[in-house]
């Protein structure tokens, strides 16, 4: 993972896919943070939009191929402890296929299913707290067509 530059805020994206209502999410090791709990989530690199960054992330960090539906949200987040600012770009996706062949990103320890109770109860080892947001507005219905970010071509 790369260091964040924290003259300007790291656009992020992050896929919510839910099965028998539970989330697919990752256990990391994020250094000095420890084992947390995350979406499926990472930065947009060059070159892509924001969906196939979603899909992207999502792929290399749990083996799952997903078809995004939806946006859920966009959200700023400052780390408290960095000072880093993050815009995370979340996404609704619906699951396609599972490579279980496929290995996971460094630092990816497992990609686990777990129920919004579950997820509350861990919260304290969640990455940052928009993992439980990005839970809470998709439990709240909140959708947006995924058209709503406009990618313009030069």
């Amino acid at each position: 993972m790369r260091e964040p530059d924290l003259s300007r805020p790291a656009a992020t994206v992050a896929t919510l896919v839910v099965r028998d209502g539970a989330f697919l999410v990752v256990e990391e090791e994020t250094g000095a943070g420890g084992r947390r709990i995350n979406q499926p989530a990472g930065h947009l690199e060059a070159g892509e939009t924001l969906v196939e960054a979603a899909i992207r992330e999502t792929l290399e960090e749990t083996g799952r191929h997903v078809r995004p539906t939806a946006l859920i949200g966009i959200y700023r987040w400052q780390a408290p402890e960095t000072g880093a600012t993050f815009i995370r770009f979340a996404y609704a996706a619906d699951l396609v296929a599972h490579d279980r062949e496929r290995p996971l990103d460094a630092g990816i320890l497992r990609a686990l299913w777990l129920s919004p109770a579950e997820l509350f109860a861990c919260r304290a080892r969640h990455r940052s707290p928009l993992v439980m947001r990005c839970v809470d507005d998709f439990l709240a219905g909140r959708r947006y067509p995924l058209d709503f970010i406009a990618d313009v071509a030069t």
